[in-house]
């Protein structure tokens, strides 16, 4: 019962979460890529195929600040969008 009281003596250490679990963005760190995805799907008729890149961006987004596991984007589904990039580098 003493252990229950002795709430400053353990600090808190963020990690990423487990796989498949998709925690909310309540710091707003991604929110404009979340609207940005968003108004592509709006306006585009709800067709997630054409809002691929706006996609990518965001899981990215949340990859960089840990807000998710980070995966190989071709393991998410991006692979052609990643090959597009370094042909158009050439």
């Amino acid at each position: 019962m003493s252990t229950a009281m002795n709430f400053g003596t353990k600090s808190f250490q963020p990690r990423p979460p487990d796989k498949g679990s998709f925690p909310l963005d309540h710091l707003g760190e991604c929110k404009s890529f979340k609207e940005k995805f968003m108004k592509c799907l709006y306006d585009n008729h709800f067709e997630n195929a054409l809002c691929r890149n706006e996609s990518k961006e965001y899981l990215e987004c949340r990859m960089e600040r840990k807000l998710m596991l980070p995966e190989p984007l071709e393991k998410l589904g991006f692979g052609d969008l990643i090959a597009g990039k370094s042909e158009a580098k050439k």
